[in-house]
């Protein structure tokens, strides 16, 4: 029986992984192969490899466990950055360790063993197209803000105000379309000009 691994990763405190983790059981099982690991982590894809934990524990098991493939329902759980990206598939293929990306149905060995030229440019074409997506959306956002600010527009309340939660979410739309995607507060923040604070509450308001 073949071994697998499974990754799973969410981007805030707040989501959950457990829906990933649940659909990669499944699908192994289906194909009869035997999970010998779980690795699982918060935090966010745009960090670099040695920043992420259970990514690194998840490259070095994989080495020394004669794992046959590391499964992730969709390429962004491995991470949003391009280059690190391609680092991590680079050291399982030298691991002769096969990457498969189940929304996708590629996987970067053939059963040889062998890269495989196809999943291995389609790999980099998603992963890159995921990385432009990402910055077009905050350069997008951070735009409008700037113009709205240029227009005269002012950020911030009048005091004892307070939105209804539909006036809310009417404005900050974008926030809670990023919070959607799993991006991380700080980030949203940064994106937006909005304040953390602000943030914070689309949050609880996703929660609620």
């Amino acid at each position: 029986m073949e071994k697998v691994v499974l990754y799973c990763r969410v981007s805030t405190q707040v989501q959950d992984y457990e829906r990933q983790v649940s659909d990669l059981t499944q699908f192994a099982k289906k194909h009869q192969w035997e999970i010998a690991e779980t690795f699982t982590e918060k935090i966010s894809g745009a960090k670099k490899n040695d920043e992420r934990k259970e990514l690194t524990s998840l490259l070095s098991y994989a080495r020394v466990h004669y794992i046959n493939r590391v499964l992730v329902t969709e390429l962004s759980r491995l991470g949003r950055d391009t280059l690190q990206v391609l680092a991590a598939i680079d050291m399982l293929n030298k691991a002769k360790v096969s990457l498969y990306i189940m929304n996708y149905n590629i996987e970067t060995l053939t059963p040889d063993g062998k890269v495989n030229p196809m999943s291995q440019f389609m790999i980099t074409l998603l992963a890159e197209v995921a990385r432009m997506e990402r910055r077009t959306i905050k350069e997008r956002m951070a735009s409008g803000y700037n113009n709205f600010r240029a227009n005269g527009g002012k950020v911030g309340r009048k005091t004892g105000y307070r939105k209804s939660d539909e006036d809310f979410r009417t404005q900050y739309k974008d926030v809670f379309r990023l919070l959607g995607k799993g991006v991380s507060l700080r980030d949203i923040s940064k994106a937006t000009g909005v304040s953390v604070n602000t943030v914070k509450r689309c949050k609880s308001l996703l929660q609620s």
